[in-house]
């Protein structure tokens, strides 16, 4: 026994060992990312790689790319409050209409959800036409307010969702109406914190989305101080395309919220995956 556990052991070692390896390889082009956003531009090329620079200029390339011309914190400002404001609307609506499909039973509910279902397979891009007609003449155009609520429903997160909420014993529900309490009561103190590693895995998703969206602000916003830090990259890239250093400190920027977010809710994720493979 002492002899299969140690060998079980070494094996173990050997692939945690292979797996680290294989995630350097991974990771090595944020680490040339990074440390290229703290040189001279005259050693960003330099052959072979300085991975330690010779000569720093992290304060002044992040000094331009934060307080530059395309002011970075302004862009950030604007990022993180529709990203924070979308998923937590995003959370509360994909929520409540997963719990309704799943424990509320009404007439047809099976094909309103079928029809929402099908919504799905519309591409987005065909409906961006009749939206931005649509947001033009109710005057959301050219706002936050409007990109907001263009992210702030999901068919994905609602079908995701529901998934998790026909996991939930329905004698829970049962209980809860037999003591008296109302639907919105049962969501709110039941159903909800059986389900909430898998809300905080859509939320986790749905900030990464907004983060990362390039294709509805640079639709649906005109002024340069609303832009979101997707538009502000393109637009630093454009202007500084030749300084490789500061375009590289830029990327780092943007990308650090989503590190961030990623590493505080990991966990989440992790119970998120092992609630969905235990239902029943």
């Amino acid at each position: 026994m002492r002899t299969a556990a140690a060998k079980w052991n070494w094996r173990k070692i050997i692939i945690t060992a292979i797996m680290f390896v294989i995630s350097l390889l991974f990771l090595l082009p944020f680490f040339w990312m990074l440390i290229t956003s703290f040189k001279v531009e005259k050693d960003v090329f330099v052959y072979p790689i300085q991975w330690i620079p010779r000569e720093w200029n992290a304060i002044e390339n992040y000094k331009e790319v934060w307080f530059g011309e395309y002011p970075f914190y302004l862009y950030y400002w604007n990022s993180i409050k529709v990203s924070v404001l979308t998923t937590c609307i995003s959370c509360l609506v994909s929520s409540l209409a997963a719990y309704g499909f799943s424990k509320v039973n009404f007439k047809a509910g099976k094909w309103l959800f079928m029809i929402v279902l099908a919504t799905y397979m519309v591409p987005g891009q065909a409906t961006l036409i009749p939206q931005f007609i649509l947001y033009r003449n109710i005057g959301l155009f050219d706002s936050h307010l409007g990109l907001i609520l263009l992210g702030s429903f999901s068919v994905l997160g609602t079908f995701m969702l529901r998934q998790f909420f026909m996991g939930v014993h329905q004698e829970f529900i049962e209980s809860a109406k037999i003591d008296g309490a109302h639907h919105g009561r049962i969501f709110w103190s039941i159903g909800l914190p059986l389900v909430k590693p898998a809300v905080a895995t859509y939320a986790i998703l749905r900030f990464i989305w907004t983060w990362n969206d390039y294709q509805n602000p640079l639709i649906f916003l005109r002024s340069d101080h609303l832009f979101t830090i997707q538009l502000a990259m393109q637009k630093f890239t454009s202007l500084s395309g030749e300084f490789y250093s500061l375009i590289m400190a830029a990327a780092v920027s943007a990308i650090f919220p989503l590190l961030i977010v990623f590493i505080i809710g990991q966990r989440s994720v992790i119970s998120g995956i092992a609630l969905g493979g235990v239902k029943g």
